[in-house]
């Protein structure tokens, strides 16, 4: 019965429109093009910069996986970043562990908060989805501020040491840190990018496409959402256990709303249900904030609100799905011209 119900999801479910999805060696050389990038990066930007848009990408890839592959916009994730961004430092302080234990047991964490808020935020739909993951991240906010001895309060968890082995040049150095720590988000894209290409992928999409035909197909659509959910929060909680070892401190700027509105900005403005999205977004907003910053304006909240704007405005699929969209159109009419021709 299972392999009838599964056969008949990948009939009905529509094709995404995936650029070398047809053409596996293109597929192969922008995978290869990307990891050159990221190994690069640190060479033509400052390291800690360069270590926060790997973060930051992380972070916008999970909420695509529940924003563009199952049709739920949380508000609240990060609720997740910054409860591993705590946790894996005290893990780190505590314990003398090196990092990468940490940042693991940090995401560990994030996924084990996140089992008992997505069983209640699933019920809902919609902006009620929204506000459920908005208040139990503004929740976890106020019990951050107000367990001082633990989490420092407003001064926030400092010295966060970058223990790894013994190895004084990661540990001192951010240039070197970025290679050690780049594995981990690599992992999480990894397991991001499995999720969305396997058969649980697939239910998600009809899930978010049609969820009461999946649920018609024999699919608990609850279930599928909560093991979303959960997933979603453990790639947000390894990005932020890599944020906070990679800054030495967690603060409650990590718990806040504006972080999760943040990372939605992200993922739109690099396009949603792609997966290469999030970095895209993630590398335009860190460097324009860092540049920014270097400059001296204060508005930055002005210059990213505005471009987010004309983004959504002018490219209603973002910048990657906009680019993606017009080489495939651009493909098919070398495919059409080349079969006239014939």
């Amino acid at each position: 019965m299972s392999q009838q119900l599964t056969a008949k999801v990948e009939v009905d479910l529509p094709a995404q429109p995936v650029l070398g999805q047809r053409r596996p060696g293109l597929r192969w050389l922008m995978l290869a093009v990307g990891l050159v990038l990221v190994l690069a990066l640190p060479w033509f930007v400052y390291p800690p910069v360069a270590m926060d848009i790997a973060a930051w990408a992380l972070f916008a890839i999970s909420v695509d996986l529940l924003l563009g592959y199952t049709g739920l916009l949380s508000f609240g994730h990060a609720a997740f970043w910054g409860t591993s961004a705590y946790a894996t430092g005290l893990i780190a302080i505590k314990s003398g562990l090196p990092f990468p234990v940490a940042v693991i047991g940090g995401a560990v964490v994030a996924m084990v908060i996140a089992i008992p808020t997505g069983y209640l935020a699933v019920r809902r739909t919609g902006i009620y989805f929204a506000m459920v993951t908005l208040a139990f991240a503004q929740m976890l906010y106020f019990i951050a501020n107000q367990a001082r001895d633990i989490t420092g309060g407003e001064n926030g968890l400092q010295g966060i040491p970058k223990t790894f082995f013994g190895i004084e040049l990661v540990e001192t150095e951010a240039f070197y840190f970025y290679y050690a720590a780049i594995p981990l988000i690599l992992l999480g894209v990894f397991l991001a990018w499995r999720i969305v290409n396997s058969p649980f992928g697939r239910v998600l999409v009809a899930i978010r496409d049609n969820p009461s035909r999946a649920r018609a197909l024999g699919y608990d659509v609850e279930r599928y959402k909560i093991m979303v959910f959960v997933l979603s929060a453990g790639l947000a909680g390894l990005a932020g256990g890599v944020f906070s070892i990679s800054h030495g401190f967690a603060s409650l700027q990590e718990l806040i709303w504006t972080t999760s509105g943040k990372v939605v900005l992200i993922t739109v403005l690099g396009g949603i249900g792609t997966l290469w999205g999030g970095p895209l977004g993630a590398a335009v907003v860190v460097l324009l904030e860092d540049q920014l910053a270097s400059s001296g304006f204060n508005g930055i909240g002005i210059i990213t609100g505005t471009i987010f704007v004309v983004i959504v405005l002018a490219f209603r699929h973002g910048i990657w799905g906009t680019a993606r969209n017009g080489i495939n159109a651009w493909m098919r009419g070398r495919r059409v011209k080349s079969g006239q021709g014939l």
